[in-house]
């Protein structure tokens, strides 16, 4: 495949990949407060990390390009790490994706610690663990099911994402110009063989990662979501 092909594989996967980690690193916390917290607010935090995956792509882009972009915080903060903003960057798209990609993650994560119950934390707790050790000791390797759910599902919305990364990211060669955006382009200039390649590619992809959510969601006999 040419470069022109190549170079929105290669960003896909980056983007994906570094959404992925830092999708476990925010979304495993606010799991695991989701599922055992008795705080009046739950409902609430749960209904925010859940607005992606109803409100329209458009949408939650336009309200991201607005508080990424030079009159937003992007405005603010990108001059401190010396970018005028946000909006329009690989930063920009990282930003749009963890946050459309949210739910996707915390919600199998969530589900497999509300499984796990809290007898296995009571007994760690009664040999004089600490809460910490409990987290990671515990309750961590018994989630290991909805985390690697949550990763791939991260990854595989971060992939076919395209709403909030036209908004936010544009169409810039090598920077913000992914899988999905290049797809939008070939057929906009009508080069179908292009269009038709990434396509197919996006195509067994998705079918791989359905199969392998569905098989892992089987093996371990809990819901995904």
């Amino acid at each position: 495949m040419s470069q022109e092909l190549w170079s929105p594989i290669l960003l896909t996967v980056e983007l994906a990949a570094v959404t992925t980690i830092l999708l476990m690193l925010v979304g495993t916390p606010i799991a695991w407060w989701l599922a055992w917290t008795t705080s009046r607010w739950k409902e609430v935090v749960a209904t925010i990390v859940a607005l992606p995956l109803v409100l329209p792509p458009t949408v939650l882009g336009f309200y991201l390009l607005l508080l990424l972009g030079p009159q937003g915080l992007g405005g603010w903060v990108g001059p401190w790490v010396g970018m005028r903003t946000f909006a329009f960057t690989f930063e920009g798209l990282l930003v749009g994706s963890v946050i459309s990609s949210l739910p996707f993650m915390v919600q199998p994560v969530r589900n497999a610690f509300e499984a796990m119950g809290a007898r296995p934390l009571e007994v760690a707790a009664t040999l004089r663990a600490s809460p910490w050790d409990r987290f990671f000791s515990v309750a961590l390797p018994l989630a290991v099911p909805g985390l690697v759910t949550g990763a791939v599902l991260g990854f595989a919305h971060t992939v076919g994402e395209f709403g909030v990364i036209l908004m936010i990211g544009g169409n810039i060669p090598g920077e913000t110009k992914v899988l999905s955006i290049a797809i939008y382009d070939f057929v906009e200039t009508l080069r179908w063989r292009e269009a038709n390649i990434l396509s197919l590619g996006m195509l067994v992809f998705s079918f791989a990662v359905i199969l392998a959510v569905s098989l892992l969601a089987r093996r371990s006999g809990r819901k995904v979501f």
